[in-house]
């Protein structure tokens, strides 16, 4: 029998314009790090910009916002908070500091229910920064969020690249829209990352170098978004966002 969440979510979902999944086969790749910082970048353009931390075991898109995760207020749902321009969701606002283990199904619960009592309202683009990997709660999200369009970030690491592959085809085997790759962390000169989306058939957004500036920026945002790494990110990802 379907679950009736499963409804409720596109309805609550109905003014959102785009949703944008940041999806990486494998951690450590700077997902999360591309997600919040493209938020902070969308919201600096104007437009109304959403950010839901998917990652139920590792949540940490709020380090780099620097807040201290607190319960959202209740109206008729939940109201995600503005943080830095952001509306902002994570798990991470439940869990008083700590985080109990969770089995797929008590995951796939949770993410039903915040997505059916979200309160988003109207907004131009909400980023979700995926679970790694292909876990069973990013299967989950592929099929309760079919609107979404995804952004693929790796390195050109031969373990990121064969992992990353694998996303890629399923993404396309399950008619998913993909907006593109993006080579990750660059530290020198590779074409493996333009090779793999093109021998997916994926575009190829660009490469966003290693900044080793980022780690004192963590928890300022005013001084993340001044970065080289969030110049790059808005010559590479930001035009395939703003733009339609």
């Amino acid at each position: 029998m379907s679950d009736p969440r499963l409804s409720v979510i596109q309805e609550r979902l109905a003014s959102v314009r785009r949703m944008v999944g940041v999806t990486g086969g494998k951690g450590g790749v700077g997902k999360t790090l591309l997600a919040t910082t493209t938020a902070l970048l969308l919201a600096r353009e104007g437009l109304r910009v959403g950010l839901f931390d998917l990652d139920f075991a590792g949540p940490s898109s709020h380090v780099i916002l620097g807040i201290e995760p607190a319960l959202p207020r209740e109206e008729r749902g939940i109201v995600p908070p503005e943080v830095d321009g952001v509306a902002y969701l994570s798990i991470a606002q439940f869990a008083k500091g700590s985080l109990a283990p969770l089995r797929g199904e008590d995951q796939q619960n949770i993410l039903l229910e915040l997505l059916a009592i979200a309160q988003w309202g109207t907004l131009d683009l909400l980023v979700f920064d995926m679970p790694p990997g292909l876990s069973d709660l990013c299967l989950d999200a592929f099929r309760w969020l079919p609107r979404t369009e995804y952004l693929v970030p790796t390195t050109a690491s031969p373990l990121a690249l064969a992992v990353a592959e694998r996303l890629l085809r399923l993404l396309k085997e399950q008619h998913l829209p993909l907006l593109g790759v993006v080579e990750n962390l660059a530290w020198r000169e590779s074409s493996h990352v333009a090779q793999l989306a093109e021998r997916i058939g994926a575009p190829f957004l660009g490469v966003i170098h290693w900044d080793r500036t980022v780690e004192e920026t963590l928890g300022h945002p005013e001084r993340l978004i001044a970065t080289p790494l969030a110049e790059e990110l808005r010559k590479t990802i930001l035009p395939v966002l703003v733009s339609r």
